[in-house]
């Protein structure tokens, strides 16, 4: 497994992506990622080994940028946005009197908050194991959709390492039917998201205290 962190405004960084579709040649003339393959299963699991095995070197990030693309009724395609939180929309124990998105026996709130250190606009993002479409949106209480990102929120919170999100709306309106039908914009989303990530170095820079206080500052 191949983990390497960027240094960006004196900050280790480590970019956590699904797959190299998404890894276009903007993005990889900046940065090389984790990619963790599809889904929060391999998310959590591929995330999870790579931070014990940072630890271990005694080399954790400072920060985790989770990116891709992602789904959505109500932002425009192609745009960049920032995520504020991400909640699970597969975890559902209320039969057993726990709250919908909630993991039983497990502290965590529904809507698990990131970091947001861009002056960028902020959304809320919905994780799931399924590939959303059509009128399945008007299930999901979040502005966009994606497969992997609460799954990295979870192992960063085992290491205490704060994460932040971006992402780009690849779909969303009409019916999602085909694998092209994802794929056709992420193109112009790899564009976008380099251009942002551009940002990030003055962003970082400002961040004093340290992102890690500034999250825990968030949370109180």
């Amino acid at each position: 497994m191949a983990i390497a962190c960027e240094t960006i405004g004196g900050q280790r960084v480590l970019f956590v992506m699904a797959v190299d579709a998404e890894y276009g040649p903007h993005l990889r003339a900046r940065f090389t990622p984790l990619l963790t393959g599809v889904g929060p299963v391999e998310a959590a699991l591929v995330t999870g080994m790579a931070l014990q095995e940072l630890e271990r070197q005694q080399a954790l990030p400072d920060l985790v940028v989770c990116l891709g693309s992602a789904g959505s009724r109500t932002c425009p395609l192609g745009k960049i946005f920032q995520i504020a939180s991400v909640s699970w929309r597969d975890m559902d124990a209320s039969r057993l009197g726990f709250t919908k998105g909630v993991t039983p026996l497990i502290d965590h709130p529904v809507n698990v908050p990131l970091v947001t250190p861009l002056a960028l606009p902020s959304v809320r993002l919905s994780t799931g194991a399924n590939v959303v479409g059509g009128e399945e949106y008007a299930a999901i209480d979040a502005d966009m959709v994606d497969m992997e990102t609460f799954a990295v929120a979870r192992a960063c919170e085992r290491f205490e390492v704060p994460l932040m999100g971006l992402r780009g709306v690849s779909d969303g309106p009409g019916e999602l039917e085909h694998i092209h039908g994802w794929m056709e914009l992420l193109g112009l989303i790899d564009e976008r998201l380099a251009q942002v990530v551009d940002l990030l170095p003055d962003a970082l820079n400002r961040q004093q205290p340290p992102v890690m206080a500034a999250l825990r500052g968030q949370d109180s």
